[in-house]
């Protein structure tokens, strides 16, 4: 598990957890859309490809793309009531703007960041 967790976090995809909330996603104000997951839930590895590809994709248009494990980040997951993963986060200025439960195709997921800009 250990490898895909690596190779899941590479290039633009940012792993937050409660330390980095903050700065990462609240302060910057930058639209941003959070991955809530489990390294031992099968959807999530369906969807970490596309998470991934998104992260790289929206990077040039000033969105956030990052990751949360759940089982590390576990204030988050209480904050944002994260009941099922993956649920995927939809932030403006900081704020929750959409939300998500369920492994969606990459279409959806993109029109919901493009609602962002």
């Amino acid at each position: 598990m250990s490898d895909w967790k690596e190779v899941e976090m590479a290039g633009n995809l940012l792993h937050i957890d409660d330390n980095n909330f903050e700065t990462e996603i609240v302060s910057g104000g930058a639209p941003a859309m959070l991955d809530f997951y489990a390294t031992w839930c099968g959807p999530c590895k369906t969807i970490a490809p596309i998470v991934e590809e998104l992260a790289d994709s929206y990077s040039e248009k000033g969105v956030k793309v990052g990751k949360v494990d759940i089982d590390v980040a576990k204030n988050l997951a209480v904050k944002f009531k994260i009941q099922g993963v993956p649920t995927l986060l939809f932030f403006k200025d900081g704020e929750v703007v959409e939300t998500v439960v369920g492994a969606q195709p990459r279409n959806v997921i993109e029109s919901k960041i493009e609602s962002l800009l």
